[in-house]
């Protein structure tokens, strides 16, 4: 076994490869196409849509080579955590892992808050007079199931997420069956005038938008990252369980999105009072199959969602035990389940802020909530991870890295620029929500919480720096 062993008493490495890719691929395709293929239309204005989606798969490509070498060189739990914390320690003391937990632990249930929202919306096409309240108070439920589901040992967990996988892969391919039966290229490869003009007002914040939304998808490949310390052979397990997960998700969104705009007008998915608009898949079924099938499908697409929460919740949930087990957040999180041996408080937590968010995304617009969270990992995850991986390539060379990153360090470049794509044109994109200055304002006030917190702790810049490389000494076990 490659990687670090778990602590005594802590996490048990038994999540192997299929299932790893499982929970990767279950978070990624939750609701999420299944919402944002009109949100893509309504963006670039037309088919020409599909561009978003490939957009994203880039991205997600060339971050995930990111994700897989820093994975699979530290184990631990808590993703980003770890790798920022061995980065950017010999400069900032605890600053950056800090930031981290502090941002991921609103951005990550703010994800899973937009697949209950769009869990109810699709529910509301079985139940077309499901009133406000209503559905506020049955996504309010499914948060609180997800939760005591989780509420047991991973490998009751990891047994679950295989069949709610077998599930997602039944809901879209059924989808896009249902599309290729009464495909009409004219429909899907029709484009209105301008469609591509680079030199336009038009193409390029389209372009930052509709990649926003695409990453947005694809978001969920480094769900496993999170749980490192659970992964058999990391070294090997989680670097294939990224890539497999981007690839195998790339297909299956390219054949969904071709398919549904080859079915349904789209016209019909700009038009809020139409029921493309909200259930889209839903409506490629009743126009190809019949209501009948259109309400099995649908069904099926509320377990995928269903699952995408779950397996969001479990990942996430990881996040602030390994920082508060290295003293870098609050201590009582660092304990776990006396026999299930889970993170009670950051599951319990991030199913509150789940809540919290679904009930904000209600009531807001969806597309805006997907702006604001995506501008708030940005920073701290996104583009310091990068940086984070050029680091310790310098700082520590003999770094046990069982895989490297193809073509380093170009995917790192790209991934770079695509996410300050993304950052550069939020305001742009959701005029009036200043998605930029919230983000802004979060760090800010992050920063002022780990300078109040290093004063008590008495650490840097209050006390000793100290440097830990303990990923740098690890044997093959």
């Amino acid at each position: 076994m490659s990687g670090s062993p778990p602590p005594a008493g802590g996490f048990v490495r038994r999540v192997g490869l299929f299932q790893a890719t499982a929970i990767n691929m279950s978070q990624m395709c939750g609701i999420g196409p299944f919402v944002t293929i009109p949100l893509m239309v309504a963006v670039f204005g037309g088919p020409q849509a599909v561009i978003g989606f490939v957009a994203g798969a880039v991205l997600a490509l060339c971050d995930g080579l990111v994700w897989a070498e820093l994975g699979a060189s530290m184990p631990g739990s808590g993703g980003s955590y770890v790798y920022l914390r061995q980065a950017f320690q010999y400069r900032t003391g605890r600053l950056m892992p800090f930031l981290f937990v502090w941002t991921a632990m609103l951005f990550i249930p703010l994800i899973m808050s937009t697949g209950v929202v769009g869990f109810v919306q699709y529910l509301g096409y079985l139940a077309p007079d499901l009133g406000q309240s209503a559905g506020d108070l049955i996504g309010l439920g499914v948060i609180a199931l997800v939760v005591l589901l989780l509420w047991r040992g991973i490998e009751h967990i990891a047994r679950i997420t295989a069949v709610m996988w077998a599930v997602m892969i039944a809901s879209v391919l059924l989808v896009i069956a249902a599309a290729a039966s009464d495909f009409s290229p004219h429909l899907a490869f029709t484009y209105p005038s301008g469609a591509f003009d680079l030199t336009g007002n038009h193409f390029w914040p389209g372009f930052a938008g509709g990649l926003t939304i695409g990453i947005y998808d694809y978001l969920g490949y480094n769900t496993t990252a999170y749980m490192g310390a659970e992964i058999k052979d990391p070294g090997r397990t989680l670097p294939r369980s990224i890539l497999f997960s981007i690839l195998g998700i790339m297909a299956i969104y390219l054949l969904l999105q071709i398919g549904t705009l080859g079915v349904i007008d789209w016209h019909r998915m700009t038009d809020p009072h139409d029921i493309a608009a909200t259930s889209v898949a839903s409506a490629v079924l009743e126009k190809t199959w019949g209501r009948g099938a259109a309400d099995v499908v649908t069904v099926l697409i509320l377990v995928t969602a269903f699952a995408s929460v779950f397996t969001g919740l479990l990942g996430g949930s990881r996040v602030p035990y390994d920082a508060a087990r290295d003293r870098v957040f609050f201590r009582p999180y660092e304990k776990l389940h006396p026999r299930h041996r889970f993170p009670m408080l950051g599951l319990a937590t991030m199913g509150v802020i789940t809540a919290v968010g679904f009930l904000i995304g209600r009531h807001t617009d969806l597309a805006t909530l997907i702006q604001l969270l995506t501008t708030v990992m940005v920073i701290v995850q996104a583009l310091a991870q990068i940086i984070a991986l050029t680091v310790l390539r310098r700082r520590q060379p003999e770094l046990r890295r069982p895989y490297r990153m193809w073509l380093y360090p170009l995917p790192s470049i790209l991934a770079f620029v695509g996410w300050c794509v993304i950052y550069g044109y939020a305001d742009r994109n959701s005029p009036g929500r200043h998605p930029i200055e919230w983000s802004l304002a979060w760090l800010a006030l992050g920063c002022v919480a780990f300078f109040v917190w290093a004063r008590l702790e008495k650490v840097w810049p209050f006390g000793v720096k100290e440097i830990s490389e303990e990923y740098k000494v690890l044997e093959v076990g």
